[in-house]
């Protein structure tokens, strides 16, 4: 009976959406009252993307455009069937943080078969036509990572600790992060230890590499972990070995990690302003249901096109400058992190 149901109503969606597909794409010109946003959002589990949420609604609304949210919590097919219901809606433009870079071209074909364009949000869909993609510079993420981490230490043992392979970021993350790392493994100052993705950006998982590692060789001077989910894994690891204090990377400048940059067990982190992305995705998301122009920066190929996108700068954090960056942004307030 259940399999009757969901048939029933995937059937459904799909008629729906088949019954939409009579206007071309961008052919339709509304006002801001009109417009009827799409967000499809991988998760809700990790601290960031609440922030993004957030602002990204508010936004939206600011700009008198309404808006729906919907997390698929990490599953593909959860986040293609929330993607049919909001084209079943009617919206106008969807907004979507891949899951499966790959798995999310599915989605972009549903959405223009409906007639409606659509953004990829902060991860790169890939082999599919997507309309427009919104994120930050990461290769420079990864390099970031690397450089700060060279301050400190910069021959011996070094694992990098990446993460999720269906993601697309954490590809450029690493690739950004060897082309700084690779002259010093040529020449012998660094040899590394240990080089995997993370399933799903699961900070557990990322420990159990790390205790893997630590079990036959108690000797890591510093890890390079892709943001700060894997950070606090790789950390926790570290700590039961008793090697608390060993130089590791993060991203995305959750609380949970600026506290351990300050308390010195986290080196550095990656800001990328999730105000500035939410914020400049909301109106391109509104002005591209109102057919207007938008003004891009560069290309993006993403094994299929070169994507118009819009790529902002990541902003390297130590206990050196958090004043300067995420508390003056307003990101986060000195109470929050140092009470």
């Amino acid at each position: 009976m259940l399999l009757v149901l969901v048939s029933v109503f995937i059937h459904a969606a799909c008629s729906n959406i088949e019954e939409q597909a009579t206007k071309p794409i961008g052919e339709s010109h509304l006002s801001a009252d009109d417009v009827y946003v799409g967000f499809v959002i991988d998760t809700l589990k990790e601290e960031r993307w609440y922030s993004d949420k957030e602002i990204f609604e508010e936004e939206v609304k600011q700009l008198g455009a309404r808006v729906k949210t919907l997390a698929a919590n990490g599953n593909d097919d959860v986040q293609i069937k929330q993607a049919e219901l909001l084209l079943e809606e009617g919206v106008d433009v969807l907004v979507v943080v891949p899951h499966n870079a790959e798995i999310s071209a599915k989605i972009v074909e549903m959405a223009h078969f409906a007639g409606v364009k659509v953004i990829s949000y902060d991860r790169l869909i890939r082999n599919a036509n997507v309309d427009l993609y919104i994120s930050f510079d990461n290769e420079q993420v990864g390099k970031l990572q690397v450089e700060e981490i060279l301050n400190h230490v910069s021959k011996g043992n070094f694992a990098y600790v990446g993460g999720a392979e269906s993601d697309n970021n954490a590809h450029l993350f690493r690739q950004g992060a060897m082309s700084i790392l690779q002259p010093y493994i040529d020449r012998g100052d660094i040899r590394i230890v240990l080089d995997e993705f993370t399933e799903g950006w699961n900070p557990s998982i990322a420990q159990e590499n790390m205790e893997k590692v630590l079990s036959n060789l108690n000797d890591i001077d510093a890890v390079i972990a892709a943001n700060d989910g894997t950070a606090g894994g790789v950390i926790t690891a570290l700590t039961k070995a008793g090697l608390q204090g060993v130089p590791v990377s993060g991203q995305d400048a959750e609380l949970s990690a600026v506290k351990r940059i300050v308390d010195g067990t986290q080196t550095m982190t990656v800001y990328k302003s999730i105000q500035s992305l939410a914020k400049h995705a909301a109106k391109i998301a509104v002005q591209i249901a109102k057919n207007e122009e938008i003004e891009t920066n560069q290309t993006i190929n993403n094994g299929k096109i070169d994507v118009p996108s819009i790529l902002l700068e990541p902003i390297p954090v130590t206990n050196n400058n958090i004043k300067e960056t995420i508390i003056k942004d307003g990101y986060l307030t000195e109470a929050d992190i140092y009470n």
